[in-house]
């Protein structure tokens, strides 16, 4: 006999999970106590988002699936943001949160809250157990819900008396779930249809998203480019998923994205894309959106295709299997050729490569920055960001060499992301070396999880891009508002002192106000791996991201800098 909390870790120790992010309370203390005995480690998180974000961390960087625990109310609904985040960008976490006692849900009693009707819109699914003996199917489930298809994330809320109460601990051998077939193999009508296109197609874009990643389908892409030789597009969440070195790697598409990126969707007769959802990000205005293209969509969520932008070719499954059939299909046909259309994207990547200007104010270059950040610790490293201008700096200006070596915040553009997120990726890597790159704004909304770094020894490096302000914002508020900069001043060079709080933290605090001084910090930081750095940069305020697409406007109409438009030079085509 056990108790629900010893089945429940019992069912969590099946599944292969060996580390949890949480944080206790009165309605999940009982999971706590045989926790004790347990051989799965438990990060204990200073705030209940932080415990979300290290989850989702560990699995975008591992593959596997990432745990939290939270105690029920205020501890739950803390984890909210983390899983409205993990659910926009697909990453698989089972969140696990007590609940009061069966006998009182519904009663508004002490930290009571209806997590499960709360999460409801941002989970995959959730499930309330008010009974010890439904605990061990539930979490089966749970995990096979969260990695399986699109990934996702999914709640687990146990009552307090189900956790206390004693069964016989009854392991199920399969799950049977009628409602949940998810498609993985794509139908092969859609395949040769697919293959038609692709075949007899002169300026060819093949769009990857972050359905790639989270397929591991890394080595079929690759497959599937060498044979055919079209330009790439890797959106935010598919950084590093094919090699930036790669000469048909055009970069990343949509509001920040590349001319050359940009401009071949454009102009595409056939868009290929897999494992992307056309967010608005990319699109821009949605019917002026690769105009002259016939689009191949391939996505295993079939509420994707046709979702924004129509498929003229729909194909439904998971993308290692969409790459590997069109290869195979496309392995034994003559295809178009599309070397002028290849020179063509060459010379607009050649032509508009991403770069800056110094700044007049003698403070440093966030570009420059970031570019020497990536120089130091190489293209093995795992990179994790906040969102903002720094997120788009480090897309643009990072070595992206490596699938699953990019973590971000993409659906969700969740400010805080970036510390917790870290510590998650190199619980789950710790041979790798794990930097992660935040924004002033950022980092003042989680860095109190460095404490739990130093604490667990866990050595992650954090760089801070402290431009003094709401960066992001304050572009907006330049282009669009007249640069009436209204509440985006942090103050942030003269409080907090990030160096200071670093050290009060347990961390290591370094700070670069020169160029000179970046090479001397990210020396330092390089060598050291005992305990977390945190190397803050004093960065110009006013350097904005380009290229950029105003919201609402057409990818047309992108700018590489104020009043500034690329030149096509379409006749070549």
């Amino acid at each position: 006999m056990l108790t629900g909390a010893q089945a429940l870790l019992r069912s969590l120790e099946k599944c292969g999970v060996d580390v949890v992010f949480g944080l206790p309370g009165g309605a999940i203390l009982p999971l706590y106590d045989p926790l004790c005995d347990s051989p799965i480690r438990h990060i204990l998180v200073r705030h209940e988002q932080g415990a979300g974000h290290a989850a989702e961390g560990y699995a975008v960087a591992t593959g596997k699936v990432g745990v939290c625990v939270a105690t029920s109310g205020p501890g739950a609904t803390n984890l909210v943001t983390a899983i409205g985040d993990a659910y926009m960008d697909s990453v698989p976490v089972v969140a696990i949160t007590g609940q009061v006692n069966s006998a009182s849900i519904g009663t508004d009693a002490f930290q009571e809250a209806d997590i499960r009707g709360i999460t409801t819109p941002i989970t995959k699914h959730n499930f309330l157990v008010t009974r010890a003996e439904d605990i061990p199917l539930a979490v089966k489930r749970a995990f096979h819900i969260a990695s399986t298809g699109r990934p996702g994330p999914v709640l687990v809320d146990v009552a307090k008396d189900a956790l206390t109460a004693q069964v016989p601990f009854l392991w199920p051998d399969s799950v049977d779930l009628p409602g949940y077939k998810p498609t993985v193999s794509p139908h092969n009508r859609q395949l040769r249809q697919a293959a038609d296109v692709i075949a007899a197609a002169e300026r060819p874009v093949l769009v990857v998203g972050g359905g790639v990643v989270k397929s591991r389908a890394w080595d079929e892409l690759a497959a599937f480019v060498e044979l055919s030789a079209i330009p790439v597009v890797t959106t935010l969440m598919a950084r590093g998923v094919f090699p930036s070195s790669n000469e048909l790697n055009l970069g990343m598409p949509g509001m920040h994205g590349t001319v050359a990126a940009v401009g071949a969707i454009q102009r595409a007769d056939v868009l290929i894309a897999v494992g992307m959802r056309f967010d608005d990000r990319v699109t821009g205005k949605l019917e002026s959106f690769a105009p002259r293209a016939t689009v191949v969509h391939a996505d295993i969520d079939p509420a994707e295709i046709g979702k924004n932008r129509v498929a003229d070719v729909p194909i439904v499954g998971d993308a290692r299997k969409v790459f590997s059939g069109l290869t195979e299909l496309l392995g034994n046909r003559e295809l178009a050729d599309i070397e002028p259309w290849r020179r063509y994207v060459k010379d607009l990547k050649a032509r508009y490569r991403a770069g800056w200007e110094e700044p007049s104010t003698g403070r440093l270059s966030p570009q420059q920055v970031i570019s020497k950040i990536g120089e130091c610790f190489g293209p093995d490293a795992i990179y994790v960001t906040g969102v903002g201008q720094h997120q788009m700096w480090s897309a643009h200006f990072l070595p992206m060499e490596h699938p699953a070596h990019w973590l971000t915040s993409g659906g969700a553009g969740t400010m805080g992301y970036c510390v917790p997120a870290a510590m998650g990726a190199k619980v789950g890597c710790p041979d790798s070396v794990v930097v992660g790159i935040d924004g002033d704004g950022c980092f003042q909304m989680t860095n109190q999880e460095l404490t739990t770094c130093a604490v667990n020894h866990i050595p992650i490096k954090i760089a801070i891009i402290n431009n003094n302000t709401l960066g992001m914002v304050r572009q907006w508020q330049s282009l669009f508002y007249s640069r009436r900069y209204s509440q985006t001043d942090l103050d942030s060079d003269v409080v907090p002192n990030f160096p200071m709080l670093a050290e009060a933290m347990g961390c290591v605090g370094l700070r670069a106000r020169t160029l000179d001084e970046v090479g001397e910090v990210l020396a330092q930081a390089a060598a050291i791996d005992d305990r977390p750095v945190v190397m803050e940069f004093v960065c110009e305020k006013d350097a904005m991201v380009w290229p950029m697409v105003a919201a609402g406007t057409s990818n047309d109409e992108i700018m590489i800098a104020r009043g500034m438009a690329p030149e096509w030079h379409e006749e070549e085509l």
